[in-house]
C-alpha cells in the first residue's frame, strides 16, 4: 500500500443497519444458488495488490475449479467513493464480495457500517498476524479484516554517499533523528546531495515518527484528537522542522518527483515503507550502492523505537451473497498460505504480515542490489517491533488541518506549542 496519495474520506454517519446485508441484496447475487460460486474483488495497483490477487486466484481455483473469481482494478480514490456511495444509500447492491481498504481508513468503514462486513473471527485469528495490524482490522473484539501487506519502514541509505562523507552503514544502525540530521549535513557538505526528499503536503514522515512512539493524532478511543500536550507529537513536529532547518531536504510535489529524486541520485536516503523497494531497484545502475537500516527513533521521546509503519492495507469480505465462498478464498490464501506469501515476496516483493510466513527461502535471500544484505529478513524482524496504534476515524481530516499549521511552524510564524494548541482546537471543533 503506497503511502503518498492524500485522499479525503468524509466523516461517515453513525452505524446503520443495512437491510440488504442478510442476503439477496448484493449486486453480484446469483438468482438460483443459495451460495454462489462467483465472487468479485476490488483492489488498486496492478503491480502490487492486483498481482498478489492473481497469484492467490491461481492457487485457489486450481483446487476449486467451480469458483469464478473476478478481479476488478479501481483507483483507491474510486474505491473509497464507490463504497461511500453504496453504503450511504443503505444497500450493498453493486458492491464487491471482497474489497481492499487502506489501514488508515478501515475504522471509518467498520464503525459506521459494521453490518456491511463479514466477521472473519471464525476463519482467521488476528494474533496470527503482526500485532500492529490489530488496531485497524478489528472492532469490538471481532476480527473483520484479513491483514495483508506490511508497511514496515526502514531507512534506505546510499552507501557510496555515506563513505564519501566519512561514515559507514554502522553509523546509522539503530540511531536517532538527531544523528540522521548530522550525517545528512555532512553528506550535503561533501557531496552536494540532500539527505532526503519531501512533499510538504504529504505528512507520511510525521505518521512514521508518531507510530514509532506508539502514538497517533487521536487517543486510543480513535476519535478524540491527541495533539496538544502529546509529547510524541511535539517531538515529531520538532524533528520535522529540524530536517528543514538543516537544509538537507529536497522538495518534491508529487509521486513522480519523489521517485525521481532517488532514482536520479539526488538524495542520500529514503525513510519510508518497504513497498518502495521495487521503485529503488528500478534504477539498475545503482545496484550495490544501497543498504537498509532500522528507522531512526526520536531522541528525547522515551517511547520511540527503531521501528515503524507507513501505509499498508487489508482485505474485507462484504456481507453479501457469496460471502462464504469469498471468506473461504481469503482464509485459504491470504489468511494462512505460507507458500503463497513466499511466492508473493519472491515474484512481487510483497512483505506480508502473517507471522508464520515471516521466514523461509524467499526471506533468506541475499540481495546484491543492497550489497548482499538479506533485506527481507530484516524487514520481517522489524515488522514484529512496530508499535500498535489505533488510527481511528480522522487521520486525513486532521492532516488537512495540520498541513496549514505546519507551514506556519516551518516559517517561524508560530512556535510548536501554538501550532499544537491551534490544531487541537480546530480538530475538536471540526470533529464534534
Amino acid at each position: 500500500m503506497k503511502g503518498f496519495k492524500k485522499l479525503w474520506l468524509p466523516l461517515l454517519a453513525s452505524a446503520m443497519m443495512l437491510s440488504a446485508c442478510s442476503g439477496g441484496g448484493g449486486g453480484n447475487a446469483a438468482s438460483s444458488d443459495p451460495e454462489k460460486k462467483e465472487i468479485t474483488i476490488w483492489a488498486w495497483d496492478p503491480n502490487f495488490n492486483i498481482a498478489a490477487l492473481n497469484l492467490a486466484k491461481e492457487k485457489y481455483t486450481a483446487d476449486h475449479p467451480d469458483v469464478t473469481i473476478n478481479i476488478v482494478e479501481n483507483a483507491q480514490a474510486d474505491i473509497v467513493q464507490k463504497m461511500n456511495t453504496g453504503l450511504n444509500s443503505g444497500t450493498t447492491k453493486g458492491l464487491p464480495n471482497v474489497v481492499l481498504i487502506e489501514d488508515y481508513r478501515a475504522q471509518n468503514f467498520l464503525q459506521a457500517y459494521p453490518d456491511a462486513f463479514r466477521d472473519m473471527s471464525d476463519k482467521i485469528k488476528g494474533e496470527d498476524f503482526a500485532d500492529y495490524k490489530a488496531g485497524p482490522t478489528s472492532l469490538d473484539g471481532k476480527q473483520y479484516g484479513i491483514p495483508f501487506d506490511s508497511g514496515v519502514t526502514g531507512l534506505y541509505i546510499r552507501t557510496d554517499y555515506l563513505e564519501e562523507a566519512g561514515y559507514t552503514v554502522d553509523d546509522l544502525m539503530n540511531t536517532d533523528w538527531d544523528t540522521f540530521i548530522e550525517v545528512g549535513k555532512k553528506i550535503k557538505e561533501v557531496t552536494g546531495k540532500d539527505m532526503l526528499t519531501q512533499d510538504p503536503n504529504d505528512l507520511g514522515i510525521l505518521r512514521l515518527m508518531l507510530q514509532s512512539a506508539g502514538s497517533w493524532y487521536l487517543k486510543e478511543d480513535g476519535t478524540t484528537p491527541n495533539i496538544a500536550g502529546n509529547p510524541a507529537f511535539k517531538g515529531a513536529l520538532e524533528t520535522y522542522k529540524a530536517l528543514f532547518d538543516a537544509n538537507i531536504v529536497k522538495m518534491n510535489s508529487d509521486w513522480s518527483q519523489f521517485v525521481a529524486a532517488f532514482n536520479n541520485g539526488d538524495v542520500a536516503s529514503i525513510p519510508v515503507g518497504n513497498w518502495i523497494t521495487p521503485s529503488v531497484k528500478a534504477e539498475a545502475s545503482q545496484s550495490g550502492k544501497w543498504a537498509v537500516v532500522p528507522t531512526p527513533k526520536m531522541k528525547g521521546v522515551p517511547e520511540s523505537v527503531n521501528a515503524s509503519n507507513s501505509g499498508g492495507s487489508s482485505w474485507y469480505v462484504m456481507n453479501v451473497d457469496g460471502q462464504e465462498t469469498a471468506a473461504d478464498f481469503m482464509a485459504s490464501t491470504f489468511g494462512s498460505d505460507k507458500e503463497l506469501y513466499q511466492q508473493m515476496l519472491d515474484e512481487i516483493g510483497i512483505i506480508g504480515t502473517l507471522k508464520a510466513a515471516s521466514e523461509g527461502d524467499a526471506y533468506d535471500k541475499a540481495d546484491e542490489f543492497f550489497g548482499g544484505q538479506k533485506v527481507y529478513a530484516d524487514f520481517a524482524k522489524w515488522t514484529t517491533e512496530v508499535p500498535n496504534v489505533n488510527y481511528g476515524l480522522h487521520t486525513y481530516a486532521i492532516e488537512d488541518i495540520l498541513s496549514a499549521e505546519l507551514q506556519n511552524y516551518l516559517k517561524g510564524s508560530k512556535d510548536v506549542d501554538a501550532v499544537m494548541n491551534d490544531a487541537q482546537a480546530q480538530a475538536e471543533a471540526q470533529l464534534k
